[in-house]
């Protein structure tokens, strides 16, 4: 839920990193996670982001930051043009921030909600938070809710906004894949996202409409702020977006990812369809209007079903197996992965994907064979520390 003044992270692109994209015509690209803090011992939220704070190290302090609730924390990566340089900068901000936690008594997940009942969690101490629970009331029931944005760069928001309307058709798949919270409040929701559920209550989350211009973009905005359904352009919540603070398209419907595998795979899938879908762009080819009802039966089903499950395939209309959706969307990108340097990661990844399933498909695969959400809990805190 970050917001232009309160975004972590160094993220002015240096003038080489610039030069070099324009000059090769490759995307950067960014992640932010959000993440949930756990008792060290206990499945339940915990108070504990001041006391974490005070144990990060200064070496990815910059890239920090607080979240709408005391259980949580926030993590932005700086720009990076390789795929390896941004696995190593996650990697360092999983790991450190998962050792200030352990130093502060508590324990770092990547998880989409709190898996099990706990204590009310309270708002931490913003002002514009609290503008938030004044105006919109309880609509993040629990400890909080962790997503994952991934940040594409585009040369300019009238071209972003066209990118946008190319993208509405893919979204759903991209939601499906990165599931990972079937678990709330000690029991399975019957969702593999039960954050998604919750998250649809604030007033602006969901697809973003079929956009005629950038003019009507803002436009938009502006309307919906009058309304009265936003504080700010921050509080847009769309599944896509232009970013209210960098030259880039924010994808912001997933789950925060279990494993950094499965980040780094969404992070290259994210960026090679934004550079298919700018070529696209540039021939003049017409993005296709897709049914905002059909739209959000898609979402519904993603979040519902994960990738274990069925989808829309948004070319026929027609209900098909998730995993078939998905390697449509990597054959369609693999030229883009290619030419970003990106193929052969992200197939090794894609295969890990496949084997071992979304993160709500490991949780319950675990609460099936062992029975205990503290066991999901424990596999969640090793595996978002990259133990």
């Amino acid at each position: 839920m970050a917001t232009p003044e309160t975004t972590a992270g160094s993220t002015t692109i240096s003038e080489e990193m610039q030069e070099r994209a324009e000059a090769s015509n490759l995307l950067t690209l960014g992640v932010e996670e959000e993440y949930l803090l756990v008792d060290a011992t206990e499945p339940r939220a915990v108070e504990a982001v001041e006391e974490v704070f005070d144990h990060v190290s200064d070496d990815i302090r910059e890239s920090v930051q607080h979240e709408l609730m005391r259980s949580q924390v926030e993590t932005a990566s700086p720009p990076q043009l390789e795929l390896g340089a941004l696995h190593d900068s996650l990697r360092q901000l999983r790991s450190g921030i998962a050792a200030a936690a352990e130093s502060a008594g508590a324990r770092l997940i990547a998880v989409g909600a709190a898996p099990a009942a706990g204590p009310n969690v309270r708002f931490v101490e913003n002002p514009r938070y609290y503008r938030m629970r004044e105006r919109f009331g309880d609509l993040s029931p629990g400890a909080g809710l962790c997503g994952m944005h991934v940040h594409v760069s585009v040369p300019d928001p009238e071209t972003g906004v066209q990118i946008l309307n190319h993208l509405r058709p893919w979204l759903p798949i991209f939601q499906a894949a990165c599931t990972n919270s079937p678990l709330f409040a000690g029991h399975d929701t019957g969702y593999s996202s039960w954050r998604s559920v919750m998250w649809e209550r604030w007033p602006t989350v969901g697809p973003a409409p079929y956009l005629q211009s950038l003019d009507q973009y803002h436009t938009l905005v502006s309307d919906l702020i009058a309304s009265g359904a936003m504080l700010d352009d921050g509080m847009l919540y769309w599944y896509a977006r232009l970013s209210a603070a960098y030259p880039t398209i924010e994808l912001r419907m997933g789950d925060v990812c279990p494993s950094l595998d499965d980040t780094i795979l969404m992070a290259a899938l994210a960026r090679a369809l934004v550079a298919t879908l700018l070529g696209d762009v540039r021939e003049g080819k017409p993005a296709p209007d897709v049914p905002h009802p059909l739209l959000m039966a898609a979402h519904w089903r993603a979040a519902h079903d994960g990738l274990e499950g069925l989808n829309i395939d948004m070319a026929t209309r027609e209900p098909r197996p998730a995993w078939r959706l998905m390697r449509q969307l990597f054959d369609y990108v693999r030229p883009e992965l290619d030419r970003h340097g990106d193929l052969e990661l992200a197939t090794v990844l894609m295969g890990r994907l496949r084997s071992h399933g979304t993160g709500a498909a490991r949780q319950r695969a675990i609460l099936s064979q062992q029975g205990s959400v503290s066991d999901v809990v424990d596999w969640l805190a090793r595996t978002t520390a990259g133990q």
